[in-house]
């Protein structure tokens, strides 16, 4: 995905396709292992994603701290 589209999206949203790309990625390694994988570029096409979604997710994070009155993390 291109990071204009990602940045269109919530913080929800990005968890939610970083969750099923997780699950994709998982998927991937077992066939490649096995040597069923067809498309050996899309594992790493996957990984990119991932870390471009959790990417734009800190971002997002960092852009719109707590409510006032939530409890911080200890430090």
């Amino acid at each position: 995905m291109k990071p204009a589209d990602l940045r269109v999206m919530t913080i929800d949203q990005l968890d939610d396709e970083t969750l099923k790309l997780t699950k994709e990625r998982f998927n991937l390694r077992f066939q490649r292992a096995t040597g069923q994988l067809e498309n050996t570029a899309r594992v790493r096409q996957v990984r990119r994603d991932i870390a471009r979604m959790k990417t734009i997710a800190a971002q997002k994070r960092a852009a719109h701290p707590r409510r006032a009155g939530a409890k911080a993390k200890p430090e």
